[in-house]
């Protein structure tokens, strides 16, 4: 049974893996950080992920550069182990909404220098205010709402 739940494991990811590559995100990242996520394992070297996905050490050094300063993936220490071990963070989800504050942030600025260039009252103005206006209300609404996430998750209120 554990066999057959391990490859049952091992598909949603790979699903999950492919929906996120037709999104925009790189294969073998997509697939490194869907094993990350699927694994009953607390950690996973490089090795480990290697031999799950069959890919190179390269690829999962690749990926597992372009993860961590996402905050999806970390490193972990692993007392007696030369090898580094990777997991899937804690709240890697709301850290990943939370940065996207970021992009939102710029794209306000953009809009609020493009105002200043073109003028409040132009054409391009206009619609630079309503772009302005729509990403302050997504950075006030998406801030908002992970802390009411985590309050509630938190609480324990899945």
């Amino acid at each position: 049974m554990e066999e057959r739940d391990d490859v049952q494991l091992r598909e949603c990811a790979e699903r999950l893996a492919l929906t996120l590559a037709q999104s925009g995100m790189q294969r073998t990242t997509a697939r490194v950080m869907t094993a990350l996520l699927f694994t009953q394992q607390e950690t996973m070297t490089a090795a480990d992920l290697c031999g799950e996905l069959r890919i190179s050490s390269g690829a999962v050094s690749g990926a597992v550069n372009q993860l961590i300063p996402t905050g999806m993936i970390e490193r972990v220490p692993a007392p007696g182990s030369r090898r580094d071990h990777y997991r899937f963070r804690e709240h890697a989800w709301a850290t990943l909404m939370g940065n996207q504050n970021a992009l939102l942030d710029s794209m306000w600025n953009a809009a609020a220098e493009g105002i200043k260039a073109a003028g409040h009252d132009s054409v391009a103005g206009r619609r630079l205010d309503e772009m302005q206006d729509f990403y302050g209300f997504m950075q006030r609404e998406m801030t908002a709402l992970i802390d009411k996430w985590r309050e509630q998750y938190e609480a324990g209120g899945r």
